[in-house]
C-alpha cells in the first residue's frame, strides 16, 4: 500500500535541485530511512543514478515498493535495513538520508555516519536533510514547537545542532562540505568522505 508524506511534495524539487548538483551521473545512490518511497521515486526519476531505496520498517518497504511500480530500471527494489546494520550495500557514490536525525535516537545519527563510512567510496557524497539548530539555537520559533513535539513522541528524539553532527561525522572520516537552508526552517547538509 502506497503511502503519502504531505512535506514530500514541499521539498523534493529543491532536494532534488541539490542532488542533481553534488551527485555525479552514473552514481550508485544509497537512501536511508526511505519512508513512504515517494523520494526515491522523484529523485531516480530526476537524477542519472542507480537509487537504492531502504528502510528498516517492513510497512514502509512495502510503500515503497508500491511506488517503485511507477519507476523505471534505474529504481532498485527496497531493501529491510537499519542504519544500525552491518551489511550496508557498498561501495556506493552517495547516500542520502531525509528526515531521519531528528526523529530518531542520537545513537541512530552515530550509526548513520558510520554506515556511511563503511560504504561510501573515497570522496563520496552523504546528503542529509531535515531541521538543524546552529550554535545551539533553534533558526525559526515553528522549530521550537517542533521539537517539543518530537520530545512528546520520545526523548531521545529532537532537533540536532550542526556542529554535534560534524563532530560525529569528523569521528569518521566525514567532513561538512555545504550547508543550503531550504524551505520551512530546515537545512540540506552535504558531507564529503
Amino acid at each position: 500500500m502506497r503511502r503519502h508524506a504531505p512535506a514530500t511534495a514541499r521539498n523534493r524539487e529543491p532536494i532534488l535541485e541539490i542532488l542533481a548538483r553534488v551527485v555525479p551521473n552514473g552514481a550508485k545512490v544509497l537512501e536511508i530511512a526511505a519512508g513512504t518511497g515517494e523520494h526515491a521515486l522523484f529523485f531516480s526519476q530526476g537524477l542519472d543514478a542507480e537509487w537504492l531505496p531502504t528502510d528498516p520498517d517492513p510497512d514502509a518497504v512495502a510503500s515503497i515498493e508500491a511506488w517503485r511500480s511507477d519507476g523505471g530500471p534505474n529504481l532498485h527494489p527496497a531493501r529491510q535495513m537499519s542504519v544500525f546494520d552491518a551489511d550496508w550495500p557498498a561501495p556506493v557514490d552517495a547516500v542520502v538520508c531525509i528526515n531521519m536525525i531528528h526523529i530518531s535516537p542520537w545513537e541512530a545519527t552515530e550509526a548513520l555516519f558510520a554506515g556511511a563510512a563503511r560504504a561510501l567510496r573515497p570522496g563520496g557524497t552523504l546528503v542529509t536533510y531535515g531541521p538543524y539548530r546552529i550554535d545551539c539555537a533553534h533558526t525559526a520559533e515553528s522549530n521550537v514547537a517542533f521539537e517539543a513535539w518530537l520530545h512528546s513522541l520520545d526523548p531521545r528524539y529532537g532537533v540536532r545542532d550542526i556542529a554535534e553532527v560534524a563532530a560525529v561525522a569528523e569521528r569518521n572520516g566525514i567532513a561538512l562540505h555545504e550547508r543550503i537552508e531550504m524551505p520551512a526552517n530546515n537545512f540540506t547538509l552535504v558531507w564529503r568522505r
